[in-house]
């Protein structure tokens, strides 16, 4: 048995290519969303990425086991 080990590390948000994303959220936490991003002078898309990339580990390691 083998352990084959992948390394993702995330990208800067600098990056320009952008990928649309459709998710189901409670609608309450969309308004509060909408209105954090306002008083921070932002976009919406911006204030979710900057919490997704505050919120996920800098780099991630998966492991996958191989049987041989």
């Amino acid at each position: 048995m083998t352990t084959t080990t992948h390394s993702c590390t995330i990208l800067s948000m600098t990056t320009t290519n952008k990928q649309r994303l459709t998710l189901f959220i409670n609608p309450a936490i969309i308004k509060q969303a909408r209105v954090q991003a306002i008083v921070e002078e932002s976009t919406l898309t911006s204030f979710v990425e900057k919490a997704l990339v505050a919120y996920l580990p800098q780099e991630i390691i998966i492991k996958k086991q191989e049987n041989r």
